[in-house]
């Protein structure tokens, strides 16, 4: 009959329980195990057992004693327990060493007997007795090489191997490769000077020696100032330094590269390189660094960036599972390209990756198989970019994912040895025994191999080894050693015997009781003798023995026996529980304000159990307090005579027992002046109630109190009600909050309270006048914990990636707790297999499960627990793990053409099982290939439609008629789209067009109107012609509609107007042979002399604008009246103020707010509501007393009653309000868009008639004819009088007036004389002024030539010019009569730049 297997920790308990005593061995031991495993994990530690039997419970049990122990652990006699070798100590893998120094090579071990050591070097026997250099430290397998009496290091470069042995096995030690360190010199060579041309990109070779470990690089000039690094100059991981574009001033030092060796302590210096740069501005002013084109100052031509490192567009990468991944780009430009990072597919690990030299590297730490794949940098200025690509390959070497552990059983149990690792490429598992190749060992019938497990059933006293478990792959190896032990031992009780224990009521204790027994004992508690098991209720018992009380009670004080039993005896132990009661200041101290030179008395009363010793002490600004001759320290109380200055603080009273203490803190105030300050509420004749005053707690119980309280004074206003606050000092200390409300009329009350809190209360009384001020703390009352009554909210599990699930709730806040150290016991397992419960206790709220499949169903339990216990059992909540992309796409997709714009679907489902994921919908991908209409460009851009997961069908609307289309079908999950359908084609039949475009009214006269548009925007089809259809209108009263058809080509027409009174509406739309398409209504302009009607006064209380034709422009004028308050509905009242234009079209409508009312001061309102129309759009303003960040509508309805709306952003007036129709009225409000109950008044105003060139002819004007009669009559009557004048008129002789002779061309010369009657006379009344001299002067504007002849200046005009026909008009004595006035005339005019010519006055001299 097979025994029950032992707990492990028992095992270990006892091994270590003899360690103790005898000192021999330790034992390896682990807590963390159920029952079925018999492995010991960690590794034994030299602690008092007392300690470690407290702190050893398994993950349920709390850490921590909660009572105090006297007694020392119990000795029960000397022992040694044999034990195989364990490998404690040995040095690192890759162990590289300093020359100057011995090498040290560590191996140390543990076991009974006390093991041997000895070693291999190179896989070979290493004889440290044949080498005096070489010896192994006592008592230890450390290797020392001395070279104080010669010898080179290198010669024992090399891999060991250490193997420590005892009778019951051997362990081996990791392979140790030796290697020294190296710091080679730099070779030496000469460096040509650097020639470059400004602008270019440079690379400076560091090339540093081969050292070991590799040195760390860093440049430097040659008097040894570091070199400034920016994203212009910097070093790359290599060591190499680089210049994205050299400039002149990088000429001024030189570069040298310098390698540190780390062991040797040395820094080797390479020579340095000098630059010369070439440049087209030798000047290096400093004035143009911080040019904003520094370089095209400079004569740099800018440069689209390239790479320097790496090169070429793209590359790879391979890093190893938890090394860092460092990723480099460094590009050259004009101007210094910036570098951004980005992962193809998804983003950059943001709590792993960060950018490092100027962005210029990117690093990501721990990388996981997660982090593969391509990434890319983008190298950018404002010339351009280019991308490298970077493909990452992450492998691994092996790690544990079971690493194997010592394993403890008792004869004939049963146990395991799991070695189980992960890596890439997947590692190979090697198992040996004692350091041989578990094939050649010697057979063992108890001992099963199955890959990395090793299992042994029925184990005897014979199976006693070490193992050890090699798992390796091309990356590297893991070694881990793990020894069978077999014990058979009855039960041991390894804690003191008789223990006393006193704890305080109403807390939670715990009895220990530290066994040991192989096989595993059971453990029983008992009561004062009593037959009955304790566990369950207030009472839990931990596998380890202890014995928990969740709340102590009076009647849970006794004597307490714990037995453990096995088939090989069994052992007992006794533990008296005493129960104390707490200590609690019943009477704190009271803040106070006194005078310089008074007594003050602060108050402690306390309460204690009369069992235990009470000490009160007292704080001062929380230090002792030094009690001086002035003060007077009793055992409730604290009294300071002659109190000064430097007493004023907070003062502290401390009352504790050896097993608790309470405190409670006043502050004592101390005023200078003698002078008693009055009471500024003494002459009211009401006023806020006194604070309530002596606040005691009484009835104490478990989750209620009793406080009671003395009303203060009410100050002539009755006490109407009082809240009650509470304060804790763990969550939130010394914030108050409410906890009840009660009448007037109660001073005592009972409060419900929550477990571990430590209550503090204080009450405020209040009246109609308002709220005392708090009444002075209560004394503290502390609740005791217990487990959590509620479970987090809000549980889910969802994947984050294909291969996880998220599993996320909503924390328990302070007051939930119910106890400290708050945590969630997280329980998931496969729906569907039922398997086994996996759990983890997580402090936050959330955790990640890791490898799981793809979208499979878990169930998912979480789980409030305190120190005090766990929460009830939690509800099953269903999660499903990460989603993957869906593998297939909806199969046999056909399409059918509905109408023009629509299309009908079909499609078959997909298999659940290819989806990997919850398939939210289908979706089709469709564009528009190409249109059946040659030469129309049409947009290719993909557009989608999406159908829900249960159908097979579906519709596809809002297409362009007449076109070309494709389309595919997906699956898509959470995570995305699944592959591509295969792709349809199929053809939209011909539709109706829309709308013309562009459709044009004009009228250039009175009986013509004119109408032009543009073809339509969208065909949609073969266009047929257009149908215009039009109606006359004079106000309400409209004539016969008539229609006109149109070919496509035609896009104008004309209409005569019958009358001068009535307008046209046009409605014009495009033919396709399917029909009519989207018509455009527009109406002919409004005669000019049409004034629009008068709007009435609307009933809402605005003023509708009207339009007089007023011939100056007035400016909107606004009464600026502050309301004393706005309503919340459309005012009855308004005062508005109307100013109307028509020769500007612009009227101004705005309205005021009403007249001061009653009204709450806080009430949000809109005013002053102004309008400024248009023919076509208006401007809105108002005002408000709406929050800054307040967004609001303007709603506005037409005649036709067409109501629109208008989002306005705050502070974004003036609003604009567009495609108005001239000439008609509107109603307007504005409203808050989050309250619509709110609004303005309404407003009607009436957009202008539209401006048109089309005015009547001036000729049929009457002013225009009037003014031309009577420039006619005042030329007649100038006439008249020349004429008059002509005929009284003499002669004079012109040559002795002149001093030039007359030409040949004067045929008519007999003596002499020029006819002045008719030129001279005119232009005498014309120009009185220019009468007299002029006539003995030459022409303006002539001069004299050589013979003696006028000439024109800059003219070759003859005297022809100056008449009106193509001959001179003499009179008879050969005199030129008139035109010689008239071109003087107009030659004065043109020097004048006047218009005359033109004038009515010179329209005489022309007709005369």
């Amino acid at each position: 009959m097979a025994r029950q297997p032992p707990l492990p920790w028992a095992h270990a308990a006892f091994l270590l329980l003899l360690l103790q005593l005898g000192g021999a061995i330790e034992i390896p031991m682990d807590r963390s195990l159920g029952t079925q495993e018999r492995e010991v994990h960690a590794l034994a530690r030299r602690e008092p057992l007392h300690r470690l039997c407290s702190q050893d419970l398994t993950a349920d049990g709390p850490s921590e004693p909660l009572h105090p122990s006297s007694s020392p652990p119990h000795s029960q006699g000397r022992s040694e327990v044999t034990q195989p070798p364990t490998i404690t100590k040995q040095s690192v893998k890759d162990h590289i060493v300093d020359p100057r120094d011995n090498i040290l090579i560590e191996c140390e071990a543990k076991g009974n007997p006390a093991p041997s050591f000895h070693w291999t070097r190179n896989s070979r026997f290493f004889n440290i007795a044949k080498d005096p250099r070489v010896s192994m430290r006592r008592r230890s397998g450390t290797l020392v090489i001395d070279f104080r009496s010669g010898g080179r290091p290198e010669e024992y470069e090399g891999e060991y191997q250490c193997f420590a042995r005892n009778k019951f096995g051997t362990a081996l030690s990791n392979k140790i490769r030796l290697q020294v360190s190296k710091s080679p010199l730099w070779p030496k060579e000469n460096l040509d000077p650097v020639v470059v041309q400004e602008g270019a990109p440079l690379t400076l070779q560091c090339n540093p020696p081969p050292g070991l470990p590799s040195p760390v690089i860093f440049w430097m000039s040659s008097s040894m100032e570091p070199i400034a690094q920016d994203k212009r100059v910097s070093q790359g991981h290599h060591g190499d330094l680089y210049f994205s574009n050299v400039l002149l001033q990088d000429m001024q030092t030189d570069y040298s590269c310098n390698a540190r060796f780390h062991f040797t302590h040395t820094i080797q210096q390479k020579n340095p390189f000098t630059l010369k740069v070439l440049t087209n501005h030798p000047y290096n002013d400093s004035s143009l660094r911080n040019h904003p084109d520094m370089y095209s100052a400079r004569g740099v031509a800018e440069r689209t960036p390239s790479f320097m490192y790496p090169q070429g567009t793209s590359s790879s990468q391979m890093v190893l599972r938890g090394m860092d991944l460092l990723l480099e780009c460094i590009a050259s430009g004009v101007p210094t390209p910036d570098i951004a990072w980005y992962k193809k597919g998804g983003d950059l690990p943001s709590d792993k990756a960060k950018f490092e030299n100027f962005n210029k590297a990117l690093r990501i730490t721990n990388v996981s198989e997660e982090d593969s794949g391509e990434y890319f940098c983008l190298a950018s200025n404002k010339m351009g970019s280019i991308r490298h690509t970077i493909s990452v390959r992450v492998k691994a070497a092996p790690y544990w994912l079971d690493e194997p552990k010592n394993l403890i059983l008792a004869p004939g149990e049963d146990g395991r040895l799991v070695c189980r690792a992960s890596g890439n490429p997947k590692p190979t598992v090697q198992w040996m025994v004692n350091g041989e190749p578990l094939q050649s060992a010697p057979p063992n019938p108890n001992r099963e191999v199955a890959g990395d497990t090793i299992i042994f059933r029925d184990t005897q006293v014979s199976s006693r080894a070490v193992y050890q478990c090699n798992t390796s792959n091309e990356h590297g190896y893991l070694l881990a050693n793990a020894f069978v032990s077999v014990l058979d031992v009855p039960p041991r009780m390894l804690s003191p015997r008789n223990q006393l224990i006193r704890v305080i009521l109403y807390n939670r204790t715990r009895l220990d009781c530290p066994f040991f027994g192989s096989p595993i004992p059971t453990l029983r508690w008992f009561k004062n003798g009593q037959g009955s098991n304790l566990d369950g209720g207030n009472y839990h018992v931990y596998e380890n023995g202890s014995l928990e009380i969740k709340m102590i009670r009076k009647e849970d004080q006794g004597i307490y026996t714990c037995v453990a039993t096995n088939i090989l005896g069994k052992a007992e132990n006794q533990v008296r529980l005493e129960v104390k009661d707490p200590t609690r200041i019943f009477r704190m101290p009271e803040d106070q304000v006194v005078q310089r030179g008074t007594t003050v008395q602060l108050e402690c009363r306390v309460k204690h159990d009369p069992s235990l010793r009470l000490t009160v002490s007292w704080l001062k600004d929380d230090e002792p307090l030094y009690v001086g001759n002035r003060m007077k320290k009793e055992d409730d109380s604290l009294t300071i005579f002659g109190v000064a200055e430097r007493d004023q603080g907070s003062y502290t009273c401390v009352a504790s027992t050896e097993l608790d203490q309470d405190l409670a803190k006043a502050h004592l105030t101390v005023l200078a002046d003698q002078t008693a300050p009055t009471n500024r509420l003494a002459a009211l004749p009401k006023g806020r109630p006194d604070r309530p005053r002596d606040l005691e707690l009484t009835d104490l119980a478990e989750r209620s109190v009793r406080l009671t309280w003395i009303p203060g004074d009410d100050n002539n206003s009755p006490i109407t009600g009082y809240v009650v606050q509470f304060e804790e000092d763990q969550f939130q200390p010394g914030v108050w909050h409410d906890h009840s409300k009660f009448p007037g009329s109660v001073n005592s009350a009972v409060l419900q309270l929550s477990p571990y809190v430590n209550y503090q209360f204080r009450v405020i009384a209040i009246n109609e006048v308002g709220s005392s001020h708090p009444s002075l703390p209560s004394e503290r009352y502390r609740t005791s914990g217990a487990p959590p009554e509620s479970n987090p909210s809000d549980v889910k599990g969802e994947g984050t990636r294909k291969n996880n699930m998220e599993i996320t709730w909503t924390p328990m806040n302070a007051t939930s707790a119910f106890g400290p150290n708050l945590r969630y016991i997280v329980k998931w397992r496969r729906r569907e297999t039922r398997e086994t419960w996996n759990n983890v206790t997580v402090w936050g709220s959330r955790h990640v499960v890791g490898q799981t499949p793809v979208y499979v169903p878990y169930e998912i339990r979480v789980q409030a627990e305190n120190d005090f216990g766990k929460g009830p059992e939690p509800d099953t909540v269903i999660g499903y793990s990460g989603e993957d992309y869906p593998r297939a796409a909806p199969t046999d997709v056909k399409v059918r053409v509905m109408n023009s714009t629509a299309i009908g679907l079909q499609w078959n489902r997909v298999y659940s099982d290819t989806v990997q994921g919850q398939l939210r919908e289908y979706r089709a991908y469709y564009w528009r290939e190409s249109s059946l209409l040659k030469n129309l460009w049409v947009s290719q851009k993909r557009q989608q439609a999406s159908f829900p997961s249960d159908r097979t069908r579906g519709v596809v609307g809002r297409l362009f008629p007449y076109s070309n289309y494709k389309l595919e079908m997906v699956v898509v999950n959470g995570r995305g789209n699944g592959p591509h359908s295969e792709t349809k084609e199929f053809t939209t039949p011909e539709g109706v067009p829309s709308a013309p475009r562009r459709f044009r009214v004009r009228q250039p006269s009175l009986e013509t109107v004119n109408l032009e548009w543009d073809h339509p925007e969208h065909p949609n089809g073969i266009l047929t012609g257009y149908t215009l259809k039009y109606v006359a209108f004079n106000g309400t009263k409209l004539g016969k509609q008539m229609v006109e058809n149109f070919s496509p080509n035609q896009t104008k027409f004309s209409v005569q107007r019958s009358d001068p009174v009535s307008r046209f509406r046009f409605t014009l739309s495009a033919r396709t042979q399917v029909g009519s398409g989207e018509a455009v209504t527009e109406e002919s302009p409004a005669p000019p002399n049409e004034a629009p009607p008068t709007l009435p006064l609307t009933t809402e209380g605005a003023v509708s604008s009207t339009d007089a034709t007023a011939p100056a422009t007035t400016e909107a004028t606004t009464v600026p009246t502050i309301p004393t308050a706005a309503p919340t509905t459309i005012a009855t009242t308004t005062v508005a103020t109307t100013t109307t234009t028509t020769a500007a079209a612009t009227t101004t409508t705005t309205t005021e707010s009403p007249p001061a009312t009653t009204r709450t001061p806080d009430e949000q309102f809109i005013w002053n509501v102004t309008v400024f129309p248009n023919s076509k759009w208006a401007n809105i303003t108002w005002k408000h007393n709406f929050g800054p960040g307040t967004d609001f509508v303007v709603e506005y309805i037409d005649s036709n009653n067409t109501k629109k709306t208008v989002p306005v952003k705050a502070q974004a007036q003036p609003v604009q309000l567009t495609d108005l129709y001239p000439g008609m009225t509107y109603t307007l409000r504005i409203y808050p868009r989050d309250n619509e109950g709110i609004s303005s008044t309404v407003i009607t105003f009436m957009t202008s008639t539209a401006y048109t060139n089309n005015q009547a002819d001036i000729a049929t004007q009457g002013w225009f004819i009037g003014l031309m009669c009577a420039i006619a009559l005042l030329v007649l009557i100038l006439l008249i009088v020349c004429f008059i004048k002509r005929s009284r008129g003499g002669k004079y002789p012109v040559r002795e007036k002149k001093d030039v002779p007359l030409g040949p061309e004067d045929p008519k010369e007999e003596d002499g004389s020029f006819d002045y009657r008719a030129g001279g006379l005119c232009s005498e009344r014309l120009h009185p002024d220019r009468a007299g001299d002029e006539d003995n002067k030459p022409l303006q504007g002539s001069q004299t030539s050589l013979d003696g002849t006028i000439k024109q200046q800059e003219s070759d005009d003859s005297l022809v010019d100056y008449g009106e026909g193509g001959e001179g008009q003499f009179n008879e004595d050969g005199s030129f009569i008139g035109q010689y006035t008239v071109k003087k005339d107009k030659e004065e005019t043109e020097g004048n730049e006047s218009s005359e010519a033109t004038s009515p006055v010179n329209a005489i001299y022309s007709l005369a």
